[in-house]
């Protein structure tokens, strides 16, 4: 585990993009198989999101508001 521990904390000092480049690679990897069903129908998901902001359809929510909403839902399910 001290290995594992190391490795962590290099990527942790990694700028966000390498970070964010290691997640997507390390969560890909674990992925065996893709169902192409479901990665067509992600894709057509993604799309229609994509093109509702675009279109102001619908308006983004600041992470920081996000977050702190998942925070209050949590401590009200106590």
């Amino acid at each position: 585990m001290r290995d594992v521990a190391e490795i962590l904390e290099k990527a942790l000092a990694l700028p966000v993009e390498a970070r964010a480049v290691l997640v997507d690679s390390l969560l890909e990897s674990l992925d065996a198989e893709v169902d192409e069903a479901v990665e067509t129908e992600w894709v057509g998901e993604v799309q229609r999101r994509a093109a509702e902001l675009d279109s102001g359809a619908v308006a983004p929510i600041p992470w920081a508001e996000v977050r702190s909403r998942l925070h209050a839902a949590v401590r009200n399910d106590d």
